[in-house]
């Protein structure tokens, strides 16, 4: 396999993550979102919360490393 094949495999497993991984982070919220809406706790304050969840915070500084190297990526493969 050549060095291009092998950073598009590895490129479209990037965007595979990053999907996965957002995919992830709008379940978290909607699931909250739903069970704050059944105790009737007001948007903003759920909102606030979600804000500093520490999933929430963990996928979302996930998200921008990754995006970081899947940028990194598409510049080198294109350079080739």
């Amino acid at each position: 396999m050549s060095e291009t094949q092998e950073a598009t495999v590895s490129l479209q497993e990037v965007e595979e993550v990053i999907a996965g991984l957002e995919q992830y982070r709008e379940r978290l919220i909607n699931d909250a979102m739903k069970m704050a809406k059944q105790v009737k706790l007001p948007k903003k304050q759920v909102i606030a919360q979600l804000e500093q969840h520490p999933e929430i915070t963990k996928i979302d500084q996930a998200l921008k490393n990754i995006r970081s190297q899947q940028v990194a990526m598409a510049s080198s493969s294109t350079a080739e």
